[in-house]
């Protein structure tokens, strides 16, 4: 398995890779009956493709050129959160909308550059294995590789927001730890039901980050 950056000519594999698994498989787009496998979804190609953009983004590939894994990583700012909040307000998806309220929430729970001491994160996004290469420690070294670059291109802390207990994981075992979390049966509306029905073994989100030496 080869791990490499993620380059233009390969983004259009990099959505199909989603479309077929990351997209219907990610716990909160589950629970709120996003998108079906296979099928694209205009906001989260839209969000995949702006993180690919900042180039920090890895693939692994197969001897025969496949991808069967992408960790896509993004810059983060100070205030983009609130302004990706403002702009939320305006999509007509509401089904997108519930996942993405959830995460602009916790993130703002807290001031990541300030309790760090920084002006950028370094964001892991999306973290993906094709189902057919899945138990084999691909999205382990993704993290290890993403952790590299974000080390060369000189930031000091990487975050992320897991939102499975597998990519929580894999994150912890890489040595990110808990800033923040939310119990999805805790995250309810103004009748106390729970606004995402998230399936077991998935019982929370979790705002990770590890600082860097």
């Amino acid at each position: 398995m080869e791990y490499k950056l993620i380059t233009e000519d390969r983004y259009d594999d990099v959505i199909r890779h989603l479309r077929d698994n990351f997209f219907a498989d990610e716990p909160l787009n589950k629970a709120a009956g996003l998108c079906r496998r296979g099928y694209g979804h205009r906001d989260l190609e839209h969000h995949s493709l702006e993180t690919l953009e900042d180039n920090l983004s890895l693939m692994a590939v197969t001897e025969s050129n496949e991808i069967a894994g992408v960790i896509l990583n993004g810059i983060l700012h100070p205030g983009d959160i609130e302004t990706s909040q403002k702009k939320l307000e305006l999509n007509d998806d509401e089904k997108f909308k519930k996942i993405f309220r959830l995460l602009y929430t916790i993130n703002l729970k807290d001031d990541i550059f300030q309790k760090f001491h920084v002006d950028k994160a370094f964001d892991v996004r999306i973290l993906s294995v094709d189902s057919q290469y899945r138990g084999q420690g691909i999205a382990k070294h993704l993290v290890r590789h993403s952790q590299d670059i974000a080390k060369e291109c000189g930031f000091k802390v990487m975050k992320a927001d897991a939102t499975g207990i597998f990519s929580q994981k894999i994150l912890k075992s890489n040595g990110f730890e808990v800033l923040l979390e939310q119990y999805y049966n805790k995250y309810v509306d103004e009748f106390g039901q729970p606004i995402l029905n998230v399936e077991s073994p998935h019982i929370k989100l979790q705002l990770l980050y590890k600082v860097l030496e």
